[in-house]
């Protein structure tokens, strides 16, 4: 595997690792938030050891709920600006094959000119401007 290959691997499992990290760092977290709290309440009764308990599980949902909403705002944000890349290439590209066809029509017209003018004038057509000089080397009276 080539290391160009590799990191478009790497960079297509983006998506699922982000959420994966950043999930195992909330419930890292969370577990350790638990675990001061039940090291701290160990005297107190069942009850307190319960509330520390959602408390955690609930900074975990929230933790975890708020890791999804950023990352799909993140995918959305990159889903627009492939659509917008994707437009203005489509567009580039058209653009593109407008000016080859624009070019061919245009050398090929200078080239029926150039043996116009040699038809009508029995001497050879004038040199071409250097800029597009290499555009009609290989057409006829060129």
């Amino acid at each position: 595997m080539t290391e160009e290959a590799l990191v478009e691997w790497l960079v297509s499992l983006a998506p699922v690792l982000s959420p994966l990290f950043g999930m195992t760092g909330v419930l890292g977290g969370a577990w350790m938030v638990y675990r001061q709290n039940l090291r701290r309440n160990e005297t107190e009764a069942g009850t307190a050891e319960a509330t520390t308990f959602v408390t955690s599980v609930q900074t975990v949902t929230n933790g975890f709920t708020q890791l999804l909403e950023q990352q799909r705002e993140t995918n959305a944000a990159t889903l627009e600006r492939v659509t917008t890349l994707e437009n203005r290439v489509e567009r580039l590209e058209e653009e593109q094959r407008q000016w080859r066809r624009w070019k061919a029509a245009a050398v090929e017209y200078i080239h029926q000119l150039r043996a116009l003018v040699v038809g009508l004038y029995e001497r050879p057509a004038p040199l071409p401007p250097q800029e597009i000089a290499e555009d009609l080397v290989d057409g006829p009276g060129g």
